[in-house]
C-alpha cells in the first residue's frame, strides 16, 4: 500500500471531488483505495509507505489515444537523398523506409525508447501503431514484453497493408491474430490489442476481408482513415466510395474502433461514424507537420464524435499536443474564441473514455476503484489554481517534462525524476546500438 501525497490533487472525478488543495491518494493492489487530504489519509492509513508530492500537482496519468513505436530511432535521422515534398514521398522516403529496415532488436529498441520518454512526460497508457515490414512475425510480443518488464500500461496492434505485396500483407494479419489470441488466453488489464491497418489507399478489399476474417469481431481496429487527400482520391476512383463508406462495406466501423486522423472526411461520413459510435483520434501536430491539413474537430465534436488526442509519434508529450490543439483549430476556423472544450475533453476526458472500451479498470481519473496510474507535475502556481481552472494552467502553463513522479499500476516507476525501475544508463546505451545499426542500413554505412 502506497501513500502519494503532499500537493495539489486533480482527481477528474466529474462525480466526486475535484480539487484537495493538500491532499494525496492511496493505493493498492493496482488500483486507488482512497483519495483525500493528506492529514487524513496519514491517519488512516498509518502502514503505507509514503511518497511525498513535494507540493507538485497530483494527477491522473496521461493517455495517448495513436502512436508508433517504429519511429522511436527516427530523432535526429536523415536518410540520404529523402527530400519529400508531399504526403506520400513523407511515407516512401522516411516512415515504410524505416518499418523495412526494422528487425524484432531494433523493434525492441523502440519499444524501449518511447516507453521511458513517456514515463518521464507522465504518459501511463497508450494505444500503439506498429509496423516492421522487415521482420513481422513476433513483433508485437517482443513491444509486449518491453511494456511487462517496463510496467507501462498498452493496447497494440500491427499495421496491415498490401504496399509490401500479399505475403507481406497476410503476415501483417496473422500478426494481429496472433496476439489477439494472446491476449484473450492471457487476460492482463495492462495489455490489450485491436486490429491494426495501415489506411486505406495501402489495403485491398481482399485483404481487409481477410482482417475481419481473422479478428471475427473479437475486438475493435485501428487504422489511419483520410489523413492525406491520396486516401480519399484512392477510395473514390478504385471503388467508387469514400473512405468511411468503404470502411463501413467491410464491417470495419463500431464502438470499439479508433480511426486515426480523419482529416478530408465530410458530413456524411461523419454521420456515419456517429451513426456506428466509432472513435476518431487527433493527431495536430503531426498532421502540421506533414502538412496534409487540420482535422474538422470542431464539427466532429458538434456531431456528438467521440474525439481523443494522439501525437502520432511526433512528440510523447501530451500537453505540447493539447496546445497545438487549440492553436491549429482556432487557426483553421480564424476564431480566437473557439476549440478550448472540446480539445480539453479530447485528452482529460475522451481519452480516457476511449482507453474504456478497451480495458477494463477505469482510466485517467482518481477515484476508488480507478487505475493507480498516478502522476505528480512540477508545477508551483502564481495564481489562483483549482479544479475549475486547471486546463488553463495544463495549456498555459505546463509540459510533459515537469512530471517528476510516475505511477502505473501501483507501482513508482519514476520518483523526483529518478526512474526507479529501469536501468536507464544500461538501456539507452544498447537502443543507443541499435539506432546505430538501423540508421547504418537505412544509408548503407556504418556509424
Amino acid at each position: 500500500m502506497i501513500l502519494l501525497a503532499n500537493g495539489k490533487v486533480i482527481t477528474r472525478d466529474a462525480e466526486g471531488v475535484g480539487y484537495y488543495p493538500d491532499g494525496g491518494v492511496i493505493t493498492d493492489g493496482g488500483k486507488i483505495v482512497a483519495v483525500g487530504g493528506t492529514a487524513e489519509l496519514k491517519a488512516q492509513y498509518p502502514q503505507a509507505e509514503f511518497v511525498d508530492a513535494g507540493g507538485g500537482v497530483i494527477m491522473p496519468g496521461l493517455i495517448n489515444a495513436h502512436t508508433h513505436i517504429y519511429s522511436a530511432l527516427a530523432r535526429g535521422l536523415s536518410i540520404a537523398g529523402n527530400n519529400p515534398s508531399n504526403f506520400l514521398e513523407v511515407l516512401e522516403g522516411t516512415w515504410w523506409a524505416i518499418d523495412r529496415s526494422l528487425d524484432l532488436e531494433a523493434t525492441k529498441a523502440s519499444a524501449q525508447a518511447l516507453v521511458i520518454d513517456c514515463i518521464k512526460q507522465g504518459v501511463t497508457t497508450f494505444f500503439d501503431h506498429h509496423a516492421s515490414f522487415c521482420e513481422i512475425p513476433g513483433s508485437l510480443m517482443r513491444i509486449a514484453e518491453v511494456t511487462k518488464e517496463m510496467g507501462m500500461r498498452a493496447c497494440l496492434c500491427y499495421e496491415v497493408s498490401d504496399r509490401d505485396g500479399e505475403e507481406k500483407a497476410i503476415q501483417s494479419v496473422q500478426e494481429n491474430k496472433d496476439f489477439i489470441d494472446y491476449c484473450e488466453k492471457n487476460p492482463d488489464d495492462m495489455l490489450k490489442a485491436l486490429f491494426g491497418g495501415h489506411a486505406l489507399f495501402t489495403i485491398s478489399d481482399k485483404t481487409f476481408d481477410r482482417m475481419v476474417a481473422a479478428n471475427n469481431g473479437r475486438v475493435g481496429f485501428h487504422i489511419h482513415v483520410s489523413e492525406g487527400m491520396n486516401d480519399v482520391y484512392d477510395s473514390l476512383q478504385n471503388y467508387g466510395r469514400r473512405p468511411v463508406q468503404r470502411l463501413q462495406d467491410h464491417e470495419i466501423l463500431g464502438p470499439k474502433t479508433l480511426l486515426g486522423h480523419c482529416i478530408h472526411v465530410n458530413t456524411a461520413e461523419m454521420d456515419l461514424i456517429k451513426a456506428t459510435d466509432t472513435m476518431c483520434v487527433n493527431n495536430p501536430e503531426s498532421n502540421m507537420g506533414n502538412a496534409v491539413g487540420i482535422s474538422p474537430i470542431l464539427q466532429l465534436c458538434k456531431k456528438g464524435i467521440l474525439v481523443g488526442l494522439g501525437t502520432d509519434a511526433y512528440t510523447n508529450d501530451m500537453l505540447e499536443s493539447i496546445k497545438v490543439a487549440l492553436c491549429s483549430q482556432r487557426s483553421n476556423a480564424c476564431l480566437p474564441n473557439v476549440g478550448w472544450c472540446e480539445v480539453t475533453d479530447m485528452l482529460f476526458r475522451n481519452n480516457a473514455k476511449i482507453a474504456g472500451r478497451s480495458f477494463e479498470t477505469p482510466l485517467g481519473v482518481l477515484r476508488p476503484g480507478a487505475a493507480a496510474d498516478v502522476i505528480v507535475m512540477d508545477y508551483k502556481p502564481y495564481t489562483p489554481f483549482s479544479d475549475e481552472n486547471i486546463d488553463g494552467h495544463m495549456l498555459f502553463g505546463m509540459t510533459g517534462r515537469q512530471c517528476k513522479t510516475t505511477m502505473i499500476n501501483g507501482k513508482v516507476l519514476m520518483k523526483d525524476r529518478v526512474l526507479t525501475e529501469i536501468d536507464e544508463d544500461a538501456v539507452n546505451a544498447r537502443i543507443l546500438e541499435s539506432s546505430k545499426r538501423l540508421w547504418g542500413r537505412l544509408n548503407h554505412r556504418e556509424y
